[in-house]
């Protein structure tokens, strides 16, 4: 197993992943290949992939604002799954995040993500109760669109 930096040259076998992904949801506008350019120019380090025999089989996109980390898309292939990929992926970004001085990092997952919410309780992350997230849509054609 490899875990390395995304490159826009991952696109196409990340996409793939995201969309055999059961409830991912993706965005027209920022998860086309065009979004995922302009987001990995802005954050060139901190996202990940896990690669088997050149094949992508995990990702994380990840970036920051200069205060605080923020991890989308994160996903393992099915049968790749309990294997610890998810948790290496997720040591890298974090020490990615920490050399350029991040020290605080969030992320967003569905509420009827059983398997996504486990994930993130079982390796010590705190779900917060004190705060409600909003959203703000500036680009009516980023359609979100659920893989079922």
């Amino acid at each position: 197993m490899n875990i390395r930096v995304m490159t826009i040259e991952d696109f196409d076998q990340v996409h793939a992943l995201w969309m055999s992904i059961k409830g991912f949801g993706i965005r027209s506008v920022d998860d086309s290949k065009e979004g995922i350019e302009r987001f990995l120019k802005r954050n060139p380090t901190t996202s990940v992939v896990a690669e088997e025999d050149g094949k992508i089989v995990g990702a994380i996109l990840c970036g920051h604002d200069g205060r605080r980390g923020c991890l989308y898309h994160v996903c393992v292939d099915v049968n790749h799954r309990m294997r610890g990929i998810g948790k290496g992926m997720v040591v890298f970004t974090m020490e990615a995040l920490k050399k350029e001085g991040i020290n605080k990092v969030s992320l967003i997952a569905f509420t009827q993500n059983d398997i996504g919410n486990a994930f993130w309780n079982e390796i010590g992350w705190t779900k917060r109760e004190d705060l409600n997230y909003y959203d703000f849509t500036l680009n009516e054609a980023n359609i979100t669109a659920f893989i079922q």
